[in-house]
């Protein structure tokens, strides 16, 4: 995942757009800003963790999914698949890029549209791909083998393709776009150039008319011990979502869900807020750099980034607050 450890950056547009709306519990929150309010409902669908878990596990079966591996051939085959089952259009968004030695890296983009006809829309996003090195490992000898990805990778499209299901059995009003952005994780330590390739590749090659109104990113969302802190590039870019959604957590009484300010962290999010497709992140963001205070959880870019660090219950949480904040949108056009 993150591109070398944590980076802090500041991106002075961005904060044009934060938003500091304070939250309502009794009504609709409405931003003069934005098209959309927020009503909170109840009679939303079960999130299943387990389904979730499985599709993690369904995931590292095919080993480490960097960038023309074998792995990566057939997860794409596989996740192409799946998506194009409970959305109503699939896009593979197919394009080369060079990379380090001139290494010629052939990736896709896997798009998902759900009531593509619909004017108003919102983006949920995570990477598929896997790291190519294992440049954290405690062993040299192994630094330059890919990782399995279960956390960083997996979950987050794990959590998008239950989301997916839910969503083509109760369709919400407005449509949905599911991305699963390749080449996140190809740069090396540092070097943010090559990091979020498949984002920013989406992001230049976007009509100017495709603006949807709310992006989610998911990414390092199933450690079973997660401490998912408001990262502080997304409360830049759009506090008033990011507050609505651990609000909701809250309510749900999820402890992962920290209302606290956590780290800058470089992700897919930013290029795509960069085009003006103003989106957070959820994250895990202690794991990054491995700074966290538990011994087992520091296992970013290494060999250890297995499912046992996972859990059905974790990501039941992020879905379930995930769907609750999908079904609680209502467009004002």
């Amino acid at each position: 995942m993150k591109k070398s450890a944590v980076i802090s950056i500041t991106i002075i547009f961005l904060l044009l757009f934060s938003t500091n709306c304070k939250n309502k519990e009794d009504k609709p929150e409405t931003d003069k800003k934005t098209g959309y309010s927020i009503m909170q409902k109840d009679d939303v669908p079960d999130f299943s963790g387990k389904n979730a878990l499985d599709y993690v596990f369904k995931q590292v079966e095919f080993g480490p999914r960097n960038p023309n591996s074998k792995g990566h051939k057939a997860a794409l085959e596989y996740l192409s698949k799946e998506l194009a089952q409970y959305t109503d259009t699939l896009i593979l968004q197919a394009f080369t890029y060079t990379g380090y030695n001139d290494e010629k890296l052939f990736l896709t983009n896997i798009i998902g549209k759900i009531n593509p006809q619909a004017s108003n829309r919102i983006l949920l996003c995570a990477h598929w791909d896997t790291r190519p090195m294992a440049d954290q490992d405690p062993d040299p000898a192994k630094r330059d083998l890919p990782i399995l990805g279960a956390n960083d990778g997996g979950s987050g499209v794990a959590v998008l393709l239950e989301t997916a299901k839910i969503l083509k059995e109760k369709k919400p009003l407005f449509g949905v776009d599911i991305i699963l952005f390749d080449g996140e994780d190809y740069g090396k330590a540092s070097d943010i150039s090559n990091f979020c390739i498949g984002s920013k590749y989406f992001a230049a090659k976007k009509s100017r008319d495709y603006n949807p109104e709310i992006g989610i990113l998911l990414d390092l969302i199933g450690d079973k011990e997660a401490k998912l802190f408001k990262e502080a590039n997304s409360t830049a870019i759009n506090k008033r979502l990011v507050d609505e959604i651990w609000k909701i957590a809250a309510r749900k009484g999820y402890k992962k869900f920290i209302d606290q300010t956590g780290s800058a962290i470089y992700d897919d999010h930013i290029p795509l807020s960069e085009a003006g497709i103003m989106t957070i992140n959820i994250i895990d963001s202690e794991l990054v750099g491995g700074h966290a205070s538990d011994l087992r959880r520091n296992y970013w870019h290494t060999h250890k980034d297995t499912p046992d660090n996972l859990s059905a219950e974790t990501l039941g949480e992020v879905g379930t607050v995930l769907i609750n904040l999908i079904y609680s949108i209502q467009f004002n056009k």
